[in-house]
């Protein structure tokens, strides 16, 4: 007979990791189930926006990510119609720096800190849907371990973190309430051999190319574009890297430069078609969390930032349920979740549009004065302290 655990979260990495976490410090049996070990990397430009950034120090982690040799990043660099701005990072929310610490750094420290404080991390194992009792109510998961052995989890709560092809979500037919389309492409690739000097961000016609300083002395290098220009410029060029390569000149001709005095030390990674999505994140007994609930554009480099403000909200709501609240709360969850989203998701949509270079640099503006909003928002929440 199955032990009966609070929670299970299907998904290790960013919100799953995070809600996992939070529910251990509040003293709730969590079981964290991913197909993949770790440390391990996805596909992510994985750059910290402020409000990430004060979740990590609001949970005592930020201090372990700088450690692991990700650079604290001070200075912004924007340019736009051939005209740069240098801007050191303020003191803002507690914080007065960004990062951007590798996924295989980043999503392996929180897991680590959510085992700490109490929580069951079972890696290697792929799980294939959902466990329903006879009222149709989520009361577990199944699915088979490296060897091909079955595994089922029972659990009062499941949680889907997995992604935006997320199972949870599949299984528990968790429809889309908002689909506001997929015509963005990201591309990225990292590279060595140079010095960096914080982040760098380069507005162009029909293109955003940066440069985000990461561990290992490498920084991430990245074009997002429409995904017509990203397929056009891939049938265009003999190679992956070509193109982006390409793509990368067009949108940023010095950083070009610059990088042929380096040298790239990965593949070209990426997507060619960002969903910009919102599916309904609850139902009896399941809740999603992370890019399994809500997927947006990379143009604007804020998934981390929504994935650990959405598991506090999640894990927040879980509490309450698990003390006898039900299942009313994680419809507060949503209610809370698509509040809290709204203006940088609307944000997000325009700048995957491309408009012209002067209104996309407005439109920056406007984001940069979310997030700062978003942020202060986030240090008012009370914090989660473990109760072991």
């Amino acid at each position: 007979m199955n032990v009966l655990h609070d929670v299970v979260i299907v998904g290790g990495r960013a919100a799953g990791a995070a809600t996992a976490l939070l529910l251990a410090r509040l003293g709730h049996d969590v079981v964290v189930v991913d197909r993949a070990t770790f440390p391990s990397d996805t596909i992510s430009t994985h750059q910290l926006a402020r409000p990430g950034i004060v979740q990590l120090d609001r949970w005592g982690l930020l201090d372990t990510v700088l450690a692991s040799g990700a650079p604290a990043i001070r200075q912004v660099t924007f340019s736009a119609a051939g005209a740069s701005v240098t801007r050191t990072i303020k003191h803002k929310a507690g914080v007065d720096l960004l990062a951007a610490p590798r996924r295989s750094v980043l999503d392996t420290i929180v897991l680590d800190a959510a085992a700490r404080a109490g929580a069951r991390a079972v890696t290697g194992v792929t799980v294939d849907g959902v466990r329903f009792d006879g009222t149709g109510r989520a009361c577990g998961v199944v699915g088979r371990g490296a060897s091909g052995a079955p595994v089922s989890i029972a659990a009062r709560y499941v949680v889907g973190a997995d992604g935006l092809r997320s199972v949870i979500a599949r299984s528990v037919t968790a429809e889309v309430i908002e689909d506001r389309g997929d015509q963005g492409a990201a591309q990225y690739a990292y590279y060595g051999g140079l010095p960096w000097h914080g982040i760098e961000l380069v507005a162009a016609d029909r293109a955003l190319a940066g440069v985000f300083p990461t561990n290992g002395g490498e920084a991430c290098i990245w074009v997002t574009t429409p995904t017509e220009d990203a397929r056009a410029q891939r049938r265009a060029a003999p190679s992956r890297a070509a193109a982006f390569e390409a793509l990368l000149r067009r949108a940023a001709p010095e950083l070009a430069d610059r990088l042929a005095g380096g040298r790239r030390t990965s593949p070209v990674a990426g997507m060619l078609r960002h969903p910009n999505i919102l599916r309904r994140a609850h139902g009896p007994g399941w809740a999603l969390v992370g890019d399994a609930g809500y997927h947006r554009d990379a143009v604007t480099g804020h998934g981390l930032s929504d994935a650990y403000r959405d598991a506090e909200l999640l894990a927040d709501a879980l509490d309450r349920a698990l003390r006898g609240g039900g299942d009313g709360e994680l419809a507060e969850y949503q209610r809370r979740r698509d509040r809290a989203l709204r203006e940088v998701f609307d944000l997000t949509c325009a700048l995957a549009a491309y408009p012209p270079v002067a209104d996309f640099v407005e439109l920056q503006k406007q984001l940069s004065h979310a997030l700062d909003v978003e942020a202060e928002e986030l240090v008012s929440l009370p914090l989660v302290r473990s109760s072991r």
